[in-house]
């Protein structure tokens, strides 16, 4: 007879209910492959991604491992600004000052800013993941009915009891709780992100009350303490991100993992600059000149135009002009090595120490 406890072990196929967060971006084949091969959820971030890249990405990590895997996609909110009306010359102003730190130009404008998501969403299920795990939305009814009949789990995000309670009416068979706490976007869908702003501690027993699927806890878990809270509070697995993130493993630059490393408890900071949706990182110069000039593009024109310095600044190692995206907890990520992080939070489990 199984327990709440098996249910994220029968429903995901894994071993151990630890799973990694996934980093549009900042994924690699080999943290998703090596998590996975520890008996967690490796986890893809495919932010941005093609359709032809999502193939080959699932396929590059089926290669390295044959054990359940999650891939994740942004949901479009209706909101996302075209090329040609989202970039107005005040914003090109704020950031052009980091353009010529680097002496390069602001290049033209895209055709289009992102990939069609209905084309990824189709690509996504034709790679037939563990998981297809989803941020800023509810699932349509067309993708929970094909991610059914391919043997597909669906995992949302919540940032609020009120979202949580909508993913599970929509028909996702887990749902991540994500604590302010974490590194990353605020993927809050019902309310504006800077309304939806509540802690881990307080929100993930409020889910797990309100809801009946299995509950992922995150946002300031990075050691075994956090794991036994999340399991304390009511979670039936634990989401770790910046613990990972920091690893050598990931496709962080070494300048991000020093920032890791580097930074204080106060030292993060929730801000759209870098994106033009909240997200919460370290304070850093290309945060602190935007947001100086007042002046910041929606999503996801903001997005693109600050990409453009940051794929360059990303190759000559300035980590002044990129997007550190990291969490509350990240002065307890201690290690580089996915293992020792993975054994570590491991042993926060009930019954695993």
């Amino acid at each position: 007879m199984s327990t709440r406890r098996d249910r994220i072990a029968e429903l995901l196929g894994v071993e151990a209910p630890i799973v990694l967060g996934a980093f549009g971006g900042l994924s690699s084949v080999e943290l998703t492959a090596t998590v996975s091969e520890l008996g967690g959820l490796g986890s893809y971030g495919l932010y941005g991604y093609v359709p032809e890249r999502i193939a080959q990405t699932a396929a590059a990590i089926r290669e390295r491992t044959g054990r359940p895997f999650a891939l994740n996609l942004w949901l479009p909110t209706g909101d996302e600004v075209r090329p040609d009306d989202g970039i107005d010359e005040a914003a090109i102003a704020a950031v052009r000052p980091l353009f010529d730190e680097l002496g390069i130009d602001v290049p033209p404008r895209p055709a289009r800013f992102l990939p069609d998501p209905r084309e990824q969403l189709d690509a996504a299920i034709a790679a037939r993941p563990a998981a297809i795990s989803v941020v800023y939305g509810v699932p349509e009814p067309w993708l929970v009915d094909r991610a059914r009949a391919a043997g597909i789990r669906l995992i949302g995000t919540a940032t609020t009891v009120e979202e949580a309670v909508v993913l599970e009416a929509g028909g996702v068979d887990a749902i991540v709780a994500t604590g302010f706490e974490a590194a990353g976007h605020r993927v809050s869908f019902l309310r504006p992100a800077e309304r939806s702003l509540v802690g881990t501690v307080a929100l993930v027993p409020q889910v797990v009350d309100a809801v009946g699927v299995p509950v992922i806890a995150a946002g300031g878990i990075a050691d075994r303490r956090g794991v036994a809270a999340a399991f304390a509070l009511g979670a039936e697995a634990a989401l770790a991100g910046t613990a990972f993130l920091r690893t050598s493993a990931s496709a962080a630059t070494e300048p991000h993992r020093e920032a890791i490393a580097a930074t204080p408890a106060h030292g993060t900071v929730l801000t759209r600059a870098m994106s033009g949706r909240l997200a919460r990182g370290a304070p850093n110069l290309a945060v602190r000149t935007i947001e100086a000039a007042d002046a910041i593009a929606p999503f996801p024109a903001q997005n693109w135009l600050t990409g453009q310095f940051r794929a360059e600044a990303g190759r000559r190692g300035v980590g002044e002009l990129l997007s550190l995206w990291l969490g509350q907890a990240a002065p307890l990520a201690r290690s580089t090595d996915v293992r020792e992080v993975f054994a570590e939070l491991l042993a926060g489990v009930p019954g695993r120490s």
